[in-house]
């Protein structure tokens, strides 16, 4: 039996322009490379899960292969390359400050800068999780830092650049990655998902790289949950009711009810909504994302900002045709308002259905004052 090897570990990508969602950062340092003006230190910052130790990991292995391509990207041939890919490489170092954040690490890590490499160019450090280190060890790394060794070079990741000190980041390069946008993410799940010969509905991958959040490992480990739980088809049903996700047509029918001020029916949906588990701050959450997607359709302008599938695009921009521009800004008024008082409500129900019925007299307030 094969072993199993995660899809974010499988698909991390190996040269700069696999990176997914980062091509400002990817051509600087391809840039850099190219012109030879790499830095002594650079400091990857963002997100979880968005590329920062990939892409210190590629540029790490890119500086010291010994026959770059044109593209400015690792040949994968050398020895240098061929060490790297096994995970044997003497050129580049990977701390763990998370683990390792006490002085003695770094005092470590000092005593190896002073060793030249034997094979390359460049000894290359990357230290995860910088933030991590105590204060002892960053004064220590602080000198090193500064005045390295010119085959030394250090590449800092971390998700809270705002703990790090100013003497550090001072000494450093910045690089600010950027959350992966929702079309980026699907893309990528396509491609994946046709590599494992995997059927999967578009709207499918939307939601779950909506539920992602902006990190494609995240994103990745979600696909890997679907598949083993669909098998090799990924249908919009089955990943909606495998995250616990709230159907499209819940919000699509609701303002349908809406518009129409079927007070009645308007209970019902929520009733059936609030007994399949679904709880209230999570309607309103949605249902506001919902609200300010018809408002952005408005204008065609705007459409694309829309974190959607072509097809339920094609349904907002459609149910927009319906909804009055001054309507819609009513309706979330109401409804952000509802979201700031749903955590202190003692019946937070009844705040979720007045709510609803506020938006629906609305309309039906305008029929009735219109001669």
């Amino acid at each position: 039996m094969d072993q199993f090897v995660v899809s974010a570990r499988k698909y991390r990508p190996d040269t700069f322009d696999m990176v997914v969602g980062q091509r400002s950062i990817t051509n600087t340092l391809k840039n850099a490379i190219r012109t030879n003006h790499i830095a002594q230190a650079f400091l990857f910052c963002g997100p979880r899960g968005i590329g920062k130790t990939t892409c210190a990991r590629i540029l790490a292995k890119t500086i010291n292969c010994a026959n770059i391509t044109e593209k400015i990207e690792a040949c994968n041939e050398c020895d240098s390359c061929l060490s790297f890919n096994q995970s044997h490489s003497f050129n580049v170092h990977e701390l763990d400050a998370a683990s390792n954040n006490s002085i003695d690490g770094i005092r470590a890590l000092v005593d190896q800068v002073r060793i030249p490499p034997q094979v390359g160019e460049y000894k290359v450090y990357i230290i995860d999780e910088v933030h991590m280190l105590s204060q002892q060890a960053f004064n220590a790394f602080l000198k090193t830092l500064e005045e390295p060794p010119a085959y030394a070079k250090f590449i800092l990741a971390t998700t809270e650049k705002h703990k790090i000190i100013p003497t550090i980041l001072s000494r450093c390069q910045i690089f600010d990655f950027a959350r992966i946008s929702v079309d980026d993410i699907a893309r990528q799940l396509a491609y994946v998902a046709k590599q494992e010969s995997v059927e999967a509905d578009p709207n499918a991958l939307h939601i779950i790289s909506q539920k992602a959040d902006g990190a494609m490992r995240d994103a990745l480990s979600i696909f890997d949950q679907i598949h083993s739980f669909t098998g090799s088809k990924i249908t919009y049903q089955q990943v909606i009711e495998n995250l616990n996700v709230l159907d499209y047509d819940y919000y699509f029918r609701m303002t349908e009810l809406i518009l129409e001020g079927k007070a009645a029916d308007i209970l019902l949906l929520i009733n059936d909504i609030l007994q399949k588990g679904f709880d209230g701050a999570d309607f309103i959450t949605g249902y506001g994302t919902h609200l300010r997607n018809l408002l952005v359709c408005k204008d065609p302008a705007t459409i694309s900002l829309i974190e959607a599938s072509e097809e339920i695009r094609k349904k907002y921009i459609e149910q927009s045709a319906h909804c009055p521009k001054p309507f819609l800004l009513e309706c979330l008024e109401v409804n952000n308002k509802a979201d700031i008082e749903y955590k202190a409500s003692n019946n937070k129900r009844l705040l979720l259905e007045l709510s609803l019925l506020q938006m629906a007299s609305l309309e039906k307030k305008k029929t009735v004052q219109s001669p």
